[in-house]
């Protein structure tokens, strides 16, 4: 694979990247004992008990379970980024975790972060 390409998708690694922490900051914090780990911000109740304040408390709980999964699925997409990242600085990007084949350009124009041929993939 050449340089020039390798740098383009260097790039659109790191941006995306960029793009998703940003996304987690709005909801979550950076775990600091759990390296690629995110944990999901719990709601805060004010105290209050009784009617609207019960709604409004099951409402935060609802959605902090509907972040949770996408917390996950951002957290999986992060860790594909990072070894492409890594493996891009090891000169190992491009091959198939499984059958260590070439991974096809295309398939790594579409989505960087590709850690299978289409093969393996399946």
């Amino acid at each position: 694979m050449n340089k020039k390409l390798i740098q383009e998708l260097k790039d659109k690694l790191e941006k995306e990247k960029f793009a998703i922490e940003e996304q987690l900051k709005t909801f979550a914090d950076k775990d600091p004992n759990l390296k690629g780990d995110w944990d999901s911000k719990f709601p805060q109740f004010n105290g209050e008990f009784g009617g609207a304040a019960l709604e409004s408390a099951a409402g935060e709980v609802e959605e902090y379970g509907s972040r949770l999964s996408v917390e996950h699925s951002m957290e999986l997409k992060l860790r594909d980024i990072n070894t492409a990242l890594e493996n891009i600085k090891n000169e190992k990007y491009g091959k198939c975790g499984d059958c260590g084949k070439d991974i096809d350009e295309k398939r790594l124009e579409v989505n960087p972060s590709a850690r299978f041929c289409m093969k393996c993939q399946k």
